[in-house]
């Protein structure tokens, strides 16, 4: 589906000229019908001669609430930029007209309304060329212009032709597998719970799914999927969506945020821009000016840090780093549009280069500056991280494939991408299909998922050493081999640790409650008495409970040789250090010369003997253990 935005002056027709073409009034609010005025977004969907379904999103023209309008204009794929034929090219048509180039959309369409009022074709040609003349140099000059009247119905009929001709030539929005919905609306109704309302971008959303709402972090799930009153399984990218989610409050959600499959988006308070100031800017924006940042649905202030210059004056572009008040949701590509607060005035905009920058850089770094040069104007690069979020962790032959770029021009992108911090190599080979790589944010996302997934596990089960890597891998759905570089890269970073079957996060400490202690150092007590003839595991889960027997083999306070089985480690490292002495002097040793020696019972005898046989530190030949390396 594609959606179709308005822009234009307040009381120019926008709303009836909506009202006209679909039969909805989009003017929800009692306020809005009451003041004959759009104070915040309408919605309203219309079917074209082509049989295609459209969504219509009517945004505010009133400069008070310009703020309302940029919340809702960032995800349409056209425009209708509407003019009253009796009052002609007004304040608020110039600002949705510079922010509309700002975004580069370049698909529109000029309405001309309420041409019943005024019938004299010369006067509809001078207003017709006054817009053709704001357009000039903009991302829809040349628009064509079309003259209505929602009253009468002229021209609506030619509307609807050219709107079906200029959708139908809009490529699909592309599926990164990774979706996410700025949410310009959020709302509860009885029966139902919380709804959101945004347009989806960047991936497909399904029935059930877990989501998170970003920045806050709170989860929940899809409990009902819309577009326009219809009930859907699934939507997939450029839809106007509304959500029905579980677990989530209204007040857990604001419009500005996102909803997003959790650990696919990281928030943040700074990025990396170009930027560009209108022309008839009213003022100059200096280093370390406030200004307000609409991107997607959010709003935030931001203290803008110029890079290669002191300040940008009306006209002229070059690169920003934002510090944002409040974090957003952002990916590489999205345009953005910055304002004063006071009074509300619309600067410029420009597109985010980085939304994760690694620290806040020396201003005139010529370094910084010719990376971010790149990053603006690289589009094979644009194709390669493309490729690269869609694909998660893949090879280069792969890589290759999917992007058609020939192997040494992918290599000449790579090398760019990641000197710039972009693109991580997880396994470098002569031949390209075991050569793995993946994009830095991907790889960000992947770890925060396995991270936030020990994490979780160390909540729910805080006595447990770790969880078992089958498990992990089946959450993270990666193949084995992905699965252990991820592994054994967090691992050198210090971030996890995984031993044998289990994988655990290295801050993670197995603390008992004082009643728990108390209980263990009862128990460890008993061992103590009796070191090499211990309480078995069934005798000890009866009295303690399986939860925290775990938690002292998991603190390794005790340690499983067998499946009933459990020593100290004291009594381990005493049995263990006989056993080598013994072999050594002897060359070998028995199980009775053991049983015997520790005064004990064939089933611990036989149970140590064993461990130290898994442990690689004895070998069983026959009736005797000999040590299995000479040195040990």
């Amino acid at each position: 589906m594609h959606i179709v935005g308005t822009a234009g002056h307040v009381d120019h027709g926008k709303s009836t000229l909506i009202s006209a073409l679909t039969g909805t009034n989009p003017d929800r609010l009692k306020e809005e019908i009451a003041r004959e005025m759009t104070i915040d977004l309408g919605f309203a969907s219309m079917l074209l001669p082509s049989g295609e379904t459209i969504g219509i999103i009517d945004v505010p023209g009133h400069r008070d609430f310009v703020g309302n309008m940029l919340s809702g204009i960032g995800g349409i794929d056209a425009v209708l930029l509407v003019v009253a034929a009796n009052e002609g090219v007004s304040a608020q048509t110039r600002e949705h007209a510079a922010i509309l180039d700002l975004l580069e959309i370049s698909r529109g369409l000029v309405v001309l309304t309420k041409c019943d009022l005024m019938p004299d074709p010369e006067w509809l040609d001078l207003v017709e060329l006054e817009v053709l003349e704001l357009l000039q140099g903009t991302s829809l000059e040349n628009s064509p212009v079309l003259r209505v009247s929602a009253q009468t119905g002229e021209g609506l009929d030619e509307l609807k032709l050219h709107l079906a001709e200029l959708v139908g030539n809009i490529p699909p929005k592309r599926d990164l597998n990774r979706p996410r919905l700025p949410v310009d609306r959020v709302f509860s109704l009885s029966g139902f719970g919380t709804i959101v309302t945004g347009t989806l971008l960047d991936g497909s959303l399904t029935l059930g799914d877990e989501v998170v709402c970003l920045p806050g972090g709170k989860t929940g799930r899809i409990r009902g999927l819309q577009n326009h009153n219809h009930k859907l399984q699934k939507v997939t990218p450029g839809y106007r969506t509304a959500i029905n989610l579980n677990n989530l409050s209204k007040e857990d959600i604001n419009r500005g945020d996102v909803i997003a499959l959790p650990g696919t988006y990281t928030p943040t308070n700074r990025v990396d821009a170009s930027i560009r100031l209108l022309k008839d800017a009213v003022t100059d924006v200096k280093h370390n000016m406030s200004l307000k940042l609409f991107s997607g649905a959010s709003e935030t202030l931001a203290r803008v840090r110029l890079l290669g210059m002191e300040s940008l004056t009306p006209g002229e572009e070059g690169f920003v780093q934002f510090e944002l008040d409040e974090p957003i949701v952002a990916t590489r590509g999205d345009h953005y549009v910055v304002r004063l607060p006071s009074p509300a005035t619309t600067l410029g905009g420009g597109v985010i280069l980085d939304t994760q920058p690694a620290r806040r850089y020396r201003r005139f770094d010529e370094v910084t500056l010719t990376r971010l040069d790149q990053l603006r104007g690289g589009k094979r690069a644009d194709l390669v991280m493309q490729a690269l979020n869609a694909m998660n962790i893949t090879n280069l032959s792969s890589l290759t494939t999917r992007t058609a770029l020939s192997q040494s021009d992918l290599e000449v992108q790579l090398t760019e991408l990641e000197a710039a911090g972009e693109v991580s190599f997880l396994a470098r080979h002569p031949n390209p299909a075991k050569t793995l790589l993946i994009s830095t944010s991907n790889w960000h996302s992947l770890s925060n998922l396995l991270l936030t997934s020990l994490n979780n596990f160390h909540l729910e089960h805080p006595l447990k050493a770790g969880i078992s890597r089958e498990l992990l891998k089946a959450k993270l759905k990666l193949n084995q081999e992905q699965f252990d570089l991820v592994l054994n890269t967090l691992a050198k970073s210090g971030e996890l640790v995984e031993r044998s079957a289990l994988v655990w996060s290295a801050s993670h400490q197995i603390l008992l409650s004082p009643e728990q202690e108390s209980q263990a150092s009862s128990v460890l007590a008993r061992f103590k008495e009796s070191p090499f003839s211990p309480p078995d595991v069934n005798e000890i889960e009866a009295e303690i409970g399986s939860d925290l027997l775990e938690g002292l083999i998991s603190s390794e306070r005790l340690i499983r040789v067998s499946d009933t089985v459990i020593f100290t480690p004291d009594a381990i490292q005493t049995m263990k250090m006989w056993v080598g002495d013994s072999i050594r002097t002897n060359g070998s040793v028995a199980l009775a010369e053991f049983r015997d020696n520790f005064h004990t019972s064939r089933k611990y005898a036989s149970a140590l003997l064993e461990y130290l046989d898994s442990i690689g530190y004895t070998l069983r030949k026959g009736d005797v253990r000999v040590l299995k390396n000479s040195n040990t």
